[in-house]
């Protein structure tokens, strides 16, 4: 016997009879517990290897799969993609990837080295040398820059994707990193600037500094040249706190200093820093969002707020005078206010303006307000169509009322307008068209869920078609909105070919804003299921597909979506797609980040809220005796925020079954299941070959020649 056999029969298997239903009270009870080890256990290792053979050998053999993977590559690594910057100062930064650079460059240009059909690039670091120069696995994770002189950075680096990362001080005049600059080893740390010697710093100082979620639970006011241990304690949270931070508003004439804990996901508990050492608790609801704008406070609340006799609604925006509130004033200006079909997306600062992004009906509109003494004028922001979807890109409030925006539709490549308040837009960049849009089109159709409620969905593909095979996605979760967006890879991979797609504005997210999100939070998590089903229904009522050639696909809560609708809705759909999933609501919380989503799902710990997780939880729901379509889950050993156990359990438990189930899991790539763009394209393409394979019977997926593209203008 072979000594792979060897560690395949040491592993523990439980069988069942057909019909019985897994019930797992505890945690002693998971069979298969032995595949959360992501520690050097040969057993687990060895499982995710098989299944990873086996997936790669049924759907990568063949010139199809190469020539979808290589379509769907060109796609990443295309240089007229549009280059989105980070606006600092007077630069556009900008981090690229491409086939010369897998790992990526990060980069700066002025504004006019970009508008020129080829930027001039200012290279600052290529993580693929540093990499090489370290041999280390280095990916990159993000940057923060320290205002208002842009002279020095502070660069995260993880290894592998995870979030977990390493910080860095860069210096951007000499690019390259300061000896004996402000460093931290591998965490979950959270640093922020306050000048040229000071930093905030949230991190792992040991035992006890970490709040149950894995994030920091102290924050620390660090000098240069000084040992991170000498760092005066700024602020401490509670262990069941998400986490706690500090920060410094620089914005000149206004500097403040801020700290505060994360009391969950959505409640925190704030607090303005005097030079006097005070604590000024910045008095708006727990779950409130809030941001200070020179001399406003801008309040979001995401619940009713009984204020000054005044209430307001979730949703709304509010405007006070920052010093007056702090002082016990609640006068406060309205400057949105929701409605059943229209939402705030979000605001951004310029100088002088804020600028409004709302959703009505899923689909956006622009506006400026403008403080003028008495109150505040709107008027809409000219430049983006009305037909596309159009989001803040960036501006720069320290110096102007500029703004960068994007712009763009399921068949309409993204735009990156520049523009000034009051005055001339123009158009930076477009993406190119990576598929041909000839005979698709967008609609817009309302499904009704269980409840009465009218769901939003749209569809995109040829409206004159027979039901074929159509792609549904949806998330539902966390107060995100699925708007509409231009994808090279949805057309290449999956329009192109023939399938519609479809995205679903189901509830839990927030396209019609908190009251969206909070219809689906908690005990009410199913509302979000019987709006997808309910979308699912509607698309074979109209004669777009059929149960058979329907597939969705969701990744991270969304792999959540995907998995209650495989165990409870399995004669809707013929394929399920599940990428980073949450799947086991009995343990998620004990797993990585997951206490952090207590607020979202509930604790599995009370009897009261595992009453109604049990009954949805997708792992706990898996039956011998009942028909699933078959599945394709997707993950990353470093995935250090959804723990991949999730999907190796639900694997393992179906296949106990006896149900059809693929499975792959990318040794790096974090959160996102892939480190870079040739870990993207092969993913991308794994889950398309699947989708079309099971959904159109066919064997492979035939090859589709690109159309020759317009000539790019700017």
């Amino acid at each position: 016997m072979s000594r792979h056999a060897d560690i395949r029969a040491s592993v523990p298997v439980v069988r069942r009879d057909s019909g019985e239903v897994a019930t797992l009270a505890g945690e002693g009870d998971d069979p298969y517990l032995w595949l959360e080890d992501l520690g050097s256990g040969a057993d687990a290792a060895l499982w995710v290897r098989d299944r990873n053979e086996e997936t790669i050998a049924a759907l990568t053999g063949g010139e199809t799969f190469a020539g979808l993977q290589d379509e769907i590559r060109q796609v990443f690594d295309a240089d007229d993609r549009v280059p989105w910057p980070r606006w600092r100062g007077d630069a556009f930064y900008n981090f690229w990837k491409d086939a010369a650079h897998p790992r990526g460059v990060w980069r700066r240009a002025t504004l006019d080295q970009y508008r020129r059909r080829e930027p001039e690039w200012n290279t600052l670091l290529d993580v693929d040398a540093l990499a090489a120069a370290e041999d280390e696995n280095w990916v990159w994770q993000d940057v923060t820059v320290l205002r208002p002189g842009y002279e020095r950075c502070l660069i995260s680096l993880s290894r592998g994707g995870g979030d977990a990362a390493v910080v860095r001080e860069f210096d951007l005049r000499r690019r390259v990193f300061v000896e004996d600059g402000f460093s931290l080893p591998e965490a979950k740390s959270d640093v922020r600037w306050i000048d040229a010697d000071h930093v905030y710093v949230a991190t792992d100082f040991g035992p006890g500094s970490l709040t149950s979620s894995g994030y920091p639970r102290v924050v620390k006011r660090w000098r240069r040249g000084t040992p991170l241990s000498e760092a005066e304690v700024v602020h401490e949270g509670h262990a069941d706190d998400v986490c706690v931070w500090a920060s410094h508003d620089p914005t000149p004439g206004y500097e403040r200093d801020f700290a505060g804990r994360r009391l969950d996901f959505y409640r925190s508990e704030s607090y303005l820093l005097t030079k006097a050492g005070e604590r000024i608790r910045i008095a708006v609801p727990p779950d409130a969002q809030w941001q200070p704008h020179r001399e406003w406070l801008l309040v979001r609340p995401r619940t009713q707020w009984n204020v000054g006799g005044v209430t307001h609604p979730a949703g709304a925006l509010l405007a006070a005078r920052f010093d007056a509130f702090l002082a016990g004033e609640r006068e406060l200006t309205v400057l949105f206010q929701p409605d059943a079909h229209t939402a705030l997306d979000s605001y951004a600062r310029t100088r002088n303006h804020l600028i409004l992004a709302t959703l009505a009906d899923v689909q956006s509109r622009l506006e400026v307000l403008t403080p003028d003494g008495t109150g505040w004028r709107r008027e809409p922001l000219a430049g983006p169509s009305k037909l596309d979807h159009s989001e803040i890109v960036g501006t720069e409030p320290d110096h102007s009322d500029a703004y960068l925006l994007a712009s763009e539709g399921f068949l309409r490549p993204a735009a990156l307008l520049h523009g000034h308040i009051g005055g001339a837009v123009e158009t930076l960049k477009r993406e190119p068209e990576f598929f041909d849009v000839g005979g698709h089109a967008v609609r817009q159709f309302f499904a009704t869920s269980d409840d009465g409620t009218r769901v939003p969905y749209f569809v995109v593909g040829d409206p004159s078609a027979t039901a074929g095979p159509s792609l549904l996605t949806g998330y539902g979760g966390y107060e995100v909105c699925q708007t509409p967006y231009y994808s090279g890879v949805v057309g290449r991979g999956w329009l192109a070919r023939g399938g519609s797609y479809v995205v679903a504005n189901i509830r839990g997210g927030g396209e019609y804003g908190p009251r969206w999100h909070r219809a689906a939070m908690r005990e009410n998590r199913p509302r979000a299921y019987e709006d997808f089903a309910a979308v699912a229904a509607d698309l074979v009522s109209r004669g777009i597909t059929t149960p058979a050639q329907l597939g969705i696909e969701g990744g991270s809560n969304g792999g959540l979506l995907m998995g209650v609708m495989l165990t409870r809705y399995p004669e809707l759909f013929g394929a399920v797609v599940a990428s980073v999933p949450l799947l086991d609501m009995r343990r998620y919380h004990r797993l990585l980040a997951g206490a952090s989503w207590i607020a979202e799902y509930g604790d599995p710990d009370r009897q009261e809220d595992w009453a109604y997780l049990r009954r949805y939880s997708p792992y706990h729901n898996v039956r011998g005796d009942r028909q699933y379509p078959p599945v394709l889950f997707v993950t990353s050993t470093r995935d250090d925020r959804v723990h991949p156990g999730h999907a190796r359990k639900m694997a393992a438990r179906l296949r106990e079954y006896g149900h059809e189930v693929a499975y792959y899991e990318n040794v790096e790539g974090g959160h996102g299941a892939a480190a870079n763009n040739e870990q993207r394209a092969f993913v991308r393409a794994l889950i398309y070959e699947f989708l079309w394979r099971k959904l159109t019977r066919t064997a492979a997926v035939p090859r589709q020649i690109p159309p020759v593209r317009d000539q790019v203008r700017w």
